[in-house]
């Protein structure tokens, strides 16, 4: 199976184009479609796409977002849990905006984690973009965990990342991933816009 996966399904602005990235473009679609309507689907769908994805990953060097979809299966599987009964007495959650010392702590961890992997990448693996994988690494996590919480802003953590990955995807020849990265961008804007829609009174949040 993963020889398939990692054979060349047809070939894109000269370079060869895997199953595993063919497939991860189609599931990461439905994934973040779902995501936007606040589906609860869009988890066991988006396990899927990170394990293809981590294929693609891994086979184009870019270590640190492979080894990010370990994390990612973790968070898809609490993210699951907690849309269902992560609520007050275990409700399902609301969506609503990040609190002050929330901010504060994503903040923190968000330099930690960039730090922490650009040292790691740059001296102890043969990634060639170090300091762009640690951020992009960084950012994702963060705005993955602000999802499993559905905070307001975590969409625009990921229209940073998005910012960052469509460059990047395009500087490693992977250009599909890179054209689905922007099409990830789009929705990420349609799912702000969603979200802030849905959101809880403010009141709600300060006591959140």
């Amino acid at each position: 199976m993963i020889n398939w996966l990692t054979g060349v399904a047809f070939t894109a602005f000269g370079v060869g184009t895997t199953w595993a990235e063919v497939l991860g473009f189609l599931t990461g679609l439905v994934n973040v479609w779902l995501l936007v309507r606040r589906h609860i689907l869009n988890w066991p769908v988006g396990i899927l796409n990170v394990l293809l994805l981590m294929l693609v990953f891994w086979s184009a060097g870019l270590y640190a977002d492979a080894g990010l979809q370990f994390v990612y299966v973790i968070l898809g599987c609490y993210g699951w849990w907690a849309w269902l009964h992560g609520g007050a007495h275990r409700t399902p959650l609301a969506v609503r905006g990040t609190t002050r010392a929330e901010w504060l702590a994503l903040g923190a961890a968000g330099v930690l984690l960039t730090a922490g992997m650009w040292l790691f990448l740059d001296h102890l693996t043969g990634s060639t973009v170090p300091l762009a994988d640690a951020v992009t690494t960084a950012l994702s996590l963060l705005a993955t965990y602000g999802q499993t919480r559905k905070l307001v802003e975590s969409w625009w953590l990921w229209i940073a990342a998005d910012l960052i990955y469509i460059p990047l995807y395009a500087y490693k020849d992977l250009w599909l991933t890179a054209i689905l990265y922007v099409a990830f961008l789009l929705l990420c804007v349609a799912g702000l816009r969603a979200w802030h829609s849905a959101r809880q009174p403010r009141t709600a949040e300060l006591v959140a």
